[in-house]
This record gives structure tokens, sequence and C-alpha cells, in this order.
């Protein structure tokens, strides 16, 4: 999937939302911040594609181990289809199993501290299912 332009990923949940952004060439992911849920967070998205000249977003969506979609996957399409719908961007779902397991060994084994994993874990994790979903896996 080399060269879809700058790639937003936003990881939902209900109370944050981790962001990553890929390079201007979509090839690597990089954790960018994590923004609160809740009033203006469309708003705060649509800087952010402005500001990151971005041309895709992707949205985790949870799915259980065996493949089954909850209330939280049927949440994270309806948060993916309004920011679809705010921002005029192509927006696709993307599986994010493992992706905070991953994240959170990944700050583990870099030595970073509880805290500091706490306030990144959305945002690392982001990164994480953004750079499966550049791989094309």
């Amino acid at each position: 999937m080399a060269d879809v332009g700058r790639v937003l990923a936003l990881d939902h949940g209900s109370t944050r939302v981790g962001v990553a952004v890929s390079d201007s060439l979509g090839l690597t992911a990089h954790p960018h911040s994590v923004i609160a849920a809740g009033a203006g967070l469309i708003e705060q998205i649509g800087t952010l594609v402005a500001d990151l000249a971005v041309e895709r977003i992707v949205v985790g969506l949870p799915v259980g181990l065996d493949g089954s979609e909850g209330a939280a996957a049927q949440e994270a399409r309806r948060f993916a289809e309004e920011v679809r719908a705010a921002t005029g961007l192509p927006t696709d779902l993307v599986d994010e199993r493992y992706s905070t397991v991953i994240a959170e060994r990944a700050m583990i084994e870099a030595g970073a501290r509880r805290d500091r994993r706490r306030r990144s874990r959305d945002s690392v994790a982001a990164a994480v299912f953004l750079q499966s979903y550049l791989d094309g896996s």
C-alpha cells in the first residue's frame, strides 16, 4: 500500500482517542497525540486533517479474538462514518486486535515508565495498526 499519501489513524475509545500519522509517502507510522473524546472531538480531528495534510483516515475496529463484533465495534463503525462525513476523506476500518498489547510491550521494552505508558498507550496503539495498514497486512 505504498505511496498512499499521509494517513491519520484514530484509536477510538469512550474517553480518549489515540492519534497516529504516517509520513507524507504513507510508508511509516508515528504516534502523534491523545485527544479527549466528547464535545469538540470531530472539530479537533478536522484541524489535524488540515494541519497535517491528511489524505486518508483509518479507524481501529475492535473485534474479538474470534473475529466477532460487539458494541465497541459498532461504535467504531459509527465514529468512522461520522469522521468520513465531516472530513470528506476516504475512511477505512482496520482490525486493531492486539495493537494495545503490542504497544504496551514496545513501551516497556523501550523503558517507558508506567505514567508515560498510560499517557501514550492509545497513540502508540494507533501507530501499531496504522503501520499494519500501511504494510498492507
